[in-house]
């Protein structure tokens, strides 16, 4: 028996079994393709997600086959700049706001971090066909074999064989527009600036973005005047990049497929000991970037909660916190990325021209910040200031030496999981035996001066940081309240 079984060896599975297998759990992938897929899809990961990697292991490695890109530059059909999103310089997580990557390169690396793991075993080339559950276990069918496991995550796509053997629907919201994808990796190198632009051109909306380091993509929505078979031929690829000076000359084709930008929920996130996580429980158009992202948030809130449930630290009811917390996270992702798909897709001239003159009126040459998605407002939070919301990483060189080459960070030097910060407090003031069964879910107490100035600004003195980087909550006073009130929470029944 195994303690967790992911079906799916995409970035979404793997992440969860680093961070399980991390915690010594015994986790069996079960993925359907014998080798790894070895095109391009994914492209983006935003600075939250960047840390979830960082606590994988695995951040120095991910940096070198990533760049950061800063500004996503809105055009129309003429070249007039209509919006440009972005923010300079690294977040509050460590990580630049946003990174461009090839996903072949991504999962190189997630999976040798997760296959030099003891206790992570990836499977491919086979099947899942069947899931039947029992009070203590579940059971996992398999081209002709059988793996019981006491919980299984369905990691495997937006066509989710799990959650169709778990029967639960989809909420449609009714996004569908046809899109060509073009990946491609030029022979010289080339500045792009701003690295990523959407032109909301009527006559063909197209997005340029890189594709990671050496590589670029390029996305043109099918016309309603186009066949799918005409817009998929590699030779009308190459006449529609021809406008950007790109050609068989100096350019070599990776991969041209179409696809459908749909936006669909599943009602359901768990059944009994089955749960789904990434695209097979939210799909999304990719305009805000955050489908793969998405998936690795909803990995790293599982991946604690499953741990402390599997040997009984907390209540099974724990997990019903996973599709508290994460739905509302997930549902502005799909909201916000369908309504950039809305001013995007308009393929009507008179349509458009309206929308580049309220665009345009209302740009004034000025960077706009990326509207933040929302944090946690329910599940294991306290009631507190700042509860839910990101805890920083901080830069814990001291403030002379910060302009030095290397840093660091927080997460380096003290570890990802629960840590209660203080900056000015004696940890030994706390009561004994709260701490000890805080060290029993894997905290640790952590005296930190260089972050003064966050919890100057805040006026607290202590912060308790759950293991997927949200606070549990913050106190001005003794944290001996927050602890019980975490330990409260996590031993709650149904």
């Amino acid at each position: 028996m195994t303690d967790v079984a992911i079906v799916g060896a995409g970035p979404v599975g793997l992440v969860l079994a680093i961070l399980l297998g991390q915690r010594g759990r015994s986790v069996v992938v079960l993925e359907q393709w014998p080798e790894p897929y070895p095109l391009p899809r994914a492209v983006h990961f935003d600075h939250e997600v960047g840390r979830i990697i960082q606590a994988c292991g695995i951040g120095d490695e991910v940096r070198a086959v990533s760049e950061p890109a800063e500004v996503y530059e809105w055009r129309n059909g003429e070249g007039t700049t209509l919006l440009r999103f972005g923010r300079i310089g690294v977040a509050a997580s460590g990580w630049p706001f946003s990174s461009m990557f090839c996903q072949p390169d991504f999962e190189a690396v997630l999976r040798a971090r997760a296959e030099s793991l003891p206790t992570v075993e990836v499977r491919r080339g086979t099947r899942v066909d069947g899931i039947s559950q029992a009070d203590d276990h579940v059971v996992v069918a398999h081209s002709g074999e059988s793996l019981r496991a006491g919980y299984v995550v369905g990691c495997d796509g937006a066509n989710s064989t799990v959650r169709d053997l778990l029967g639960v629907a989809v909420d449609d919201r009714g996004f569908h527009y046809d899109w060509l994808i073009v990946d491609l990796v030029l022979d010289e190198p080339r500045v792009f600036d701003p690295i990523n632009v959407q032109v909301c051109d009527p006559a063909r909306p197209t997005t340029a973005v890189s594709g990671g380091p050496g590589r670029r993509r390029w996305e043109f929505m099918r016309l309603p005047t186009e066949t799918l078979e005409d817009l998929g031929r590699e030779e009308r690829a190459w006449e529609l990049l021809a406008p950007w000076d790109v050609h068989p000359g100096n350019a070599r084709l990776e991969r041209h497929a179409v696809y459908t930008f749909e936006a669909r929920v599943a009602e359901r996130w768990q059944v009994g000991r089955a749960l789904l996580a990434g695209d097979a429980a939210h799909l999304m158009p990719p305009f805000a970037g955050q489908g793969m992202c998405s998936g690795i948030r909803d990995a790293v809130n599982l991946a604690w909660k499953l741990d402390l449930v599997l040997d009984g630290r907390a209540d099974a009811a724990l997990l019903a916190t996973y599709d508290e917390e994460r739905r509302p996270n997930a549902n502005a992702a799909v909201d916000f990325s369908i309504e950039l798909g809305k001013v995007i897709c308009v393929p009507d001239p008179t349509e458009a021209a309206a929308r580049d003159e309220a665009m345009a009126a209302g740009y004034d040459g000025s960077l706009s910040d990326v509207p933040g998605l929302p944090g946690i407002t329910s599940g294991v939070v306290c009631d507190s200031p700042l509860a839910g919301e990101q805890f920083p990483q901080a830069d814990l060189r001291p403030r002379g030496a910060r302009h030095l080459v290397g840093s660091r960070l927080f997460d380096d030097v003290h570890g990802a999981g629960w840590r209660l910060v203080t900056v000015a407090a004696d940890p030994d003031g706390l009561d004994p035996h709260l701490v000890d069964w805080f060290a029993g879910i894997g905290g640790a107490v952590v005296v930190a001066p260089e972050m003064d100035d966050w919890f100057t600004r805040h006026d607290v003195r202590w912060a308790l940081q759950r293991p997927d980087f949200h606070l549990f909550g913050t106190t001005p006073d003794t944290a001996d309240a927050l602890l019980a009130d975490l330990r409260r929470q996590i031993r709650r029944t149904p």
